[in-house]
């Protein structure tokens, strides 16, 4: 996993500059909303359960925002180390959606492999979407618009890449480079189309309710709606930032809105202002999201810098370059903050045979965890036997973490945390038509 620290670029940053580095690396949004739920049994050591907004499940994409021209097929790019998108100086070069999967950067899978030596390695992988660019008045239907929001809801959290970089070869759609008002334009086109969609679902909740004056159930929705108006059309917000209860919470993943979703702001530099971490825009961009999109994750990269890496030839080159420059690549950087922005996180299980991530939902059950290797697992689970990582590379094994105690067994109640290495346990008969009784997935 790169590493960009204080360290790693030009020492001689502003004060402004200096400050707005490390709020990027810092705030990161966390798309955990609503009420968090007890234990069900008084006493039980389990871990509280999150109430997510977004569609449940593993295979979530994360799609790429933003203005023409900006840098995004740039970034799809360099990002999937690939030539999927088109990278042009023209609008809407990329109409039909990209898409590939990246592999998660994680030093805990890395030693894994190192420690076991294994067959076979799979790492976790982070879906991404290169969606074509949005320009003023999409909600309306400008410029393809309709077809590209449609393209934005089938994601489940975004990267919205903004460009600050000058370049006379690259126009820019709205005449002159403000990446101020371009955020601006995609926050309000993504807001004013799930109003669009929004109205319609309230009409219709608004029909329902009169027509059936005792129906208890439309009344609570229309209510819940009504609510939803509020912060949407009322207050002009992002529907993230309503304070969600879990019946609202229900209803929102009914429909899927936009606005729902986490986003993370790419910040698109020049090389040169990359590696000297000074642009007049971002002090700016700071002000602007302190106001529109508090707590948000801010990411500054430079799509010039990270093509430069990638067309190299060898290793060598590249090390060279970065030891010549004092920068490194963010991309593992973007890579890890898309997959939480998922609300992803996995387990590992390792052996000889096979080191493996396994995507899971923040909140899984040690079963539901089970059911990502074999369905059959979920149904006969017995127990499932946990190692932290922390306590496998601090002990060596498997039995030097058991001889310090910290080898777990959890039952079904369990909530796996990230990173956990698991044995699990199952009852063959309850799915599987062969002979044994227990097993174990290593």
């Amino acid at each position: 996993m790169s590493r960009l620290s204080s360290g790693n670029c030009a020492q001689s940053w502003n004060a402004q500059a200096h400050h707005f580095y490390f709020y990027c690396l810092i705030h990161f949004y966390k798309r955990e909303v609503g009420p968090k739920m007890p234990p069900k049994k008084k006493g039980d050591k389990v871990a509280e359960k999150v109430v997510l907004i977004g569609r449940m499940g593993t295979n979530l994409k994360c799609g790429i925002v933003g203005l023409p021209n900006v840098g995004k097929s740039t970034f799809f790019n360099v990002l999937t180390k690939s030539s999927l998108a088109e990278a042009a100086n023209f609008p809407f070069c990329t109409i039909d959606p990209n898409e590939a999967r990246v592999p998660v950067p994680d030093e805990r899978f890395d030693f894994l492999v190192q420690h076991h030596k294994p067959a076979s390695k799979v790492p976790a992988f982070l879906w991404v979407v290169d969606i074509a660019g949005l320009v003023k008045g999409a909600s309306e239907g400008q410029g393809l618009g309709n077809a590209f929001l449609g393209h934005i809801r089938a994601t489940d959290a975004l990267f919205h890449l903004c460009r600050t970089f000058e370049d006379a070869d690259i126009t820019h759609v709205e005449g002159d480079v403000d990446p101020i008002r371009d955020l601006d334009i995609i926050n309000e086109e993504l807001r004013l189309k799930d109003i669009e969609f929004f109205e319609k679902i309230y009409a219709d909740a608004e029909k329902v309710m009169k027509r059936n004056a005792n129906d208890k159930k439309a009344k609570e929705e229309y209510d819940i709606l009504t609510k939803i108006k509020k912060v949407l059309v009322e207050d002009k917000k992002m529907l993230r930032y309503g304070d969600w209860n879990a019946a609202d919470i229900e209803v929102l993943n009914k429909h899927l809105f936009i606005t729902t979703k986490s986003m993370i702001y790419l910040v698109n530099l020049s090389e040169k202002d990359f590696m000297r971490k000074k642009n007049k825009w971002l002090p700016k961009i700071k002000e602007y999201l302190d106001a529109n999109d508090p707590g948000a994750t801010v990411i500054p990269f430079s799509g010039a810098f990270e093509q430069k890496l990638l067309d190299m030839e060898t290793d060598e080159e590249r090390a060279s370059y970065i030891e010549e420059t004092k920068c490194t690549s963010i991309l593992d950087k973007i890579v890890v903050q898309g997959y939480k922005a998922l609300q992803l996180q996995y387990f590992f299980t390792a052996g000889e045979d096979e080191v493996k991530a396994w995507t899971i939902q923040k909140g899984f059950t040690a079963p539901k965890a089970a059911g990502r290797i074999h369905t059959d697992f979920e149904k006969g689970f017995i127990m499932a036997d946990v190692m932290k990582f922390a306590d496998f590379k601090e002990h060596g094994s498997e039995a030097g973490v058991k001889a310090a105690g910290g080898y777990r067994q959890q039952g079904k109640n369990y909530i796996v945390e990230d990173g956990d290495i698991i044995y699990f346990k199952f009852n063959a008969g309850a799915g599987l038509t062969a002979g044994k009784k227990d097993d174990k997935k290593k």
